[in-house]
């Protein structure tokens, strides 16, 4: 069998009620998490743009999280997914090096608003498949990452959700596959350039899920080799890969009790520097003003992904991917939330002057996916320097989000939206998910934004 027939035997063959109960379990988690996640992106920056290009014409019946819009199927897939990536607040898998619920979870909200009477169950088993194709093909590339992998791969997480959702044959399947390597993209370059292009194209890969989904249900043909093939997906977006292990481990591991919950609106490798700032403060009794300058040493990943110089007028996609603007806010402010990346937060001139004093330097870990372990070293006023140990990041299975923990994200992520939504009354919607009988009502929940809140925060 080819890759892309083990994927899709794989995904198809998937059920609710067979899953272990810690991959069920992890599956609710980090639903509650994105859709709460997906409604706060709908006052993100440029969410209001990015709805507006997808709303013209007449009304579909798909609805986006956080609005009260009705756009049709494929326009809900790609504003869901760049609201739930667009404030670098989604979960994350740490080994794939990619966030897989944003295009799956953005392409399964649209497909279930847009069709209802899609039970719990059904949804659940798509779900639980398409992270584990996606997180697959992340880990089947042991060298650094060269393309977007949220959308490169998140497109096949995507594809493979839905296959299942909708009972597609294996013939089907492998055909959607072939379709979705001829619309997967996704550029780093977005990520240098701190623009709003990595939501945007993990939007594009929701979106083109549903159309490689629709081509293989209307009986179109698509490439039979697209994973392993000479111009696949792993020949063409990465610079190495081993898939035998990961083919080995489907079925016997699941993708999504590896997730980690993002504790802070920012990408994930600036978390342990901030949590580090945390510890600092805490176990020192110092404050900001204590701090002569900091280093965070730490495996490449973290350099090259949020080891940029802060500067004033920093846009805010660059800002969340700034470790020393991050760790300076942290020690402003105690934590980096929703509120950090204002026009007022990112020109406090006495956290950019902070900021200044702050870098990041590569330690000698080999692994190219590698967050942990690194160590934040704080210069002090008076000649003291004082290292925090970094092993864990908070939010991930090593050191998870309690249920209190994650009740608060989801709550301020519904107050930023505007949302008058008890968190408790969508926890426990998610939990009973195997007898959920319409997932249509369930996000519905996070879909009217109090009217009195419309104003952008950006």
């Amino acid at each position: 069998m080819s890759a892309a027939e083990i994927f899709a035997a794989h995904a198809l063959g998937l059920h609710w009620d067979a899953l272990p109960e810690a991959a069920r379990d992890c599956a609710r988690k980090f639903l509650f998490d994105t859709i709460a996640v997906g409604a706060a992106g709908a006052r993100a920056p440029f969410a209001a743009e990015v709805a507006a290009s997808e709303t013209r014409g007449s009304p579909g019946p798909a609805r986006i999280l956080g609005s009260s819009a009705r756009v049709s199927i494929r326009a809900a897939a790609f504003v869901n997914a760049y609201q739930i990536h667009a404030q670098e607040f989604d979960c994350v898998h740490e080994p794939a090096v990619l966030h897989p619920y944003s295009a799956v979870l953005g392409a399964l909200a649209a497909e279930c608003t847009g069709h209802p009477g899609i039970d719990g169950a059904r949804f659940g088993a798509a779900l639980v498949a398409g992270v584990d194709v996606a997180v697959a093909l992340g880990l089947a590339a042991p060298s650094p990452i060269v393309f977007f992998r949220p959308a490169t791969a998140g497109i096949f997480g995507a594809t493979a959700a839905l296959a299942r959702l909708r009972s597609f044959s294996l013939a089907q399947t492998v055909a959607a596959f072939g379709h979705a390597l001829a619309f997967a993209s996704g550029t780093m370059q977005a990520h240098v350039e701190g623009t709003p292009g990595l939501a945007l194209q993990v939007a594009a890969a929701a979106r083109s899920a549903l159309a490689a989904a629709d081509l293989a249900e209307a009986g179109l043909p698509g490439a039979a080799s697209s994973i392993e093939g000479p111009f696949g997906y792993l020949t063409l977006f990465e610079t190495s890969h081993d898939l035998e292990p990961v083919l080995a481990s489907l079925g016997k591991s699941f993708a999504v009790t590896g997730l980690s919950h993002k504790p802070y609106p920012t990408g994930r490798a600036g978390h342990g520097g901030i949590g580090a700032v945390q510890t600092l403060l805490r176990t020192e009794n110092i404050r900001a003003a204590d701090i002569a300058a900091m280093r965070y040493v730490a495996p490449s990943l973290i350099a090259r992904l949020v080891g940029r110089r802060p500067h004033a007028g920093m846009r805010v996609a660059y800002a969340r991917l700034c470790l020393p603007y991050l760790a300076a806010r942290t020690a402003f402010y105690g934590t980096v939330g929703l509120d950090a990346f204002s026009p007022e937060a990112l020109a406090d001139p006495a956290v950019l002057e902070l900021a200044s004093r702050i870098t990041v330097a590569v330690n000698g870990n080999p692994d190219p996916a590698a967050f942990t372990p690194a160590v934040l070293q704080a210069d002090l006023r008076g000649g003291r320097t004082v290292e925090i140990t970094v092993t864990t990041q908070y939010g991930s299975p090593a050191q998870p989000l309690d249920q209190a923990a994650r009740h608060r994200k989801a709550q301020d992520c519904f107050a930023f939206a505007g949302l008058d939504l008890p968190v408790e009354r969508l926890a426990a919607r998610i939990e009973a998910l195997g007898r959920e009988p319409d997932m249509a009502a369930l996000f519905m929940l996070a879909c009217s934004p109090d009217t009195s809140r419309r104003e952008l925060l950006f």
